[in-house]
């Protein structure tokens, strides 16, 4: 599983190609292409562009860096900055270290970090969903899954003969306004005042073997004033359940999931289901396909989205692949969500279907 492998690998713990001073790895992901996407707006027209967030997985650099302590004792720490390969210019609603900007102590309890970091959602979802951060896939549904992240954040993970358990909490989930956008939602907390705004907290629980695993996962944000997608109260939570698994079996790989969310930001439609099914096949060490079937449904209303994806890659090295994705979003009721999660403006109009074709080129470092 050569493709699948390599791309968990830029996004989880990047290839440690380029090296810095002892004991700090440089690494990155350059990924880009052009999308075409029909049926957009009223008018239905054809969009064609270079997608600024996302391709197969987003761009990025880093550093991250280890040194022994003695008795099992780790300092760690890790900063990766995103970045719109199109034009050049920060992620993240413009900040430095808008993915991670984190330093923390490991040793065989697990790891302990502080800083801007991942919640579990992120690292429960990893081995289930065979797209990822697609430029079609679960993003187009719900932009969290590929920011999944809060800043000022503690977090605890250990992996324990399979078992991995895991709990962050967050003091204050997002201090920057670019939005109405899942890069920086406005929601600062810290408040002496109001000592539950902004406040986030997810928990993890996930169990692997060699050939199949399952996961667990709670992730939960408080509103506050001024927060966007409706959370403007620190009365007001928006909550993600999510059971998810995958299966391997030679060549092929297996995933599935299913989400509840309720979302009391989302007066008119607060709880929603959103199931995924996919399978990876490599047909040969360099060829990897990817197929996966996602559905939103939003309780006690019309409106549901179906998504179909299918992704062929090839590796022309250990570092670099190119890649086609080609998708379809059927949407009923009032939605109108795009098939591309890459950047805003490609949305059809109301109950409308869509199809978009990506073709990319991905380089790790």
């Amino acid at each position: 599983m050569k493709t699948k492998l390599v791309l968990l690998s830029a996004l989880a713990a990047p290839w440690a190609y380029a090296q810095a001073p002892a004991g700090v790895t440089l690494y990155g992901v350059i990924d880009s292409g052009v999308e075409h996407i029909t049926n957009v707006g009223a008018t239905g027209a054809g969009l064609t562009r270079v997608p600024t967030n996302t391709a197969s997985s987003p761009s990025r650099w880093g550093l991250r860096g280890s040194e022994d302590l003695g008795g099992g004792l780790r300092a760690n720490f890790v900063l990766e900055s995103g970045f719109g390969a199109d034009t050049g210019t920060l992620g993240q609603g413009g900040r430095l270290f808008g993915r991670q900007a984190l330093v923390g102590l490991s040793g065989p309890w697990g790891s302990v970090a502080v800083g801007h970091q991942y919640t579990m959602l992120f690292w429960s979802i990893l081995d289930a969903d065979v797209l990822g951060p697609n430029a079609f896939g679960i993003g187009s549904l719900d932009a969290y899954f590929p920011n999944a992240r809060s800043s000022n954040a503690i977090s605890y993970r250990g992996t324990f003969s399979g078992l991995t358990l895991g709990a962050h909490y967050s003091l204050g989930r997002d201090p920057v306004n670019a939005g109405p956008s899942p890069a920086g939602t406005n929601c600062a907390g810290e408040s002496a005042t109001d000592t539950s705004a902004c406040r986030a907290w997810s928990m993890l629980v996930k169990y692997d073997t060699p050939t199949w695993g399952v996961a667990a996962v709670v992730d939960r944000q408080n509103g506050g004033p001024g927060a966007f997608g409706g959370l403007t109260s620190s009365q007001l939570r928006d909550t993600r359940s999510m059971v998810n698994g995958y299966y391997k079996l030679n060549n092929l790989k297996l995933g599935a999931g299913l989400m509840r969310r309720d979302n009391e930001g989302n007066a008119a439609t607060p709880k929603s289901d959103l199931l995924f099914v996919g399978a990876t096949y490599n047909v040969t060490p360099a060829f990897a396909v990817d197929a996966e079937w996602f559905r939103q449904d939003f309780k006690n209303s019309a409106n549901q989205a179906n998504l179909l994806v299918v992704r062929g890659t090839y590796s022309l090295s250990k570092r670099t692949a190119v890649y086609a994705s080609l998708g379809r979003m059927s949407n009923d009721g009032t939605l109108a969500v795009s098939v591309s999660g890459t950047a805003p403006g490609s949305a059809p109009a109301a109950g409308a279907s869509q199809s978009g074709l990506m073709l990319g080129v991905r380089h790790n470092f």
